[in-house]
């Protein structure tokens, strides 16, 4: 009984082919990262190397100060095989701003990080 115990742990336990190296993780973004851009640009967007769960992907630009500048809620691009994460931002102003990010995959892991990019007077 002990070796048929065993063999069921074993057999459930084994990590499934694939699985483990399938969190999401930005390939790029636009604007990249530490960039100094000369104009605002109107869209934050970041590419990632696996699919996306809409529904619970944030991404967010914020002052210094962690005022949120940008607009509405982050998408899924359609076009992008659910692995473009995009968010609107107003004209912004000279300085430096952050950009938060987390994401599910489709595979269910979680990822998240932040970069900052600066605009230029």
């Amino acid at each position: 009984m002990t070796q048929m115990l065993r063999a069921t742990l074993l057999v459930f336990l084994l990590p499934i082919p694939g699985l483990a190296a399938a969190h999401a993780f930005p390939e790029r973004s636009r604007p990249r990262v530490g960039a100094t851009l000369h104009a605002s640009p109107p869209l934050v967007r970041i590419w990632f190397d696996a699919g996306l769960e809409g529904l619970f992907c944030h991404l967010t630009v914020k002052t210094p100060a962690g005022a949120t500048v940008s607009r509405g809620r982050a998408r899924v691009a359609a076009h992008s095989r659910d692995r473009l994460l995009e968010v609107a931002i107003p004209p912004l102003a000279p300085g430096k701003y952050r950009v938060d990010w987390s994401v599910i995959a489709v595979d269910g892991h979680h990822t998240e990080g932040h970069y900052s990019f600066r605009i230029k007077p």
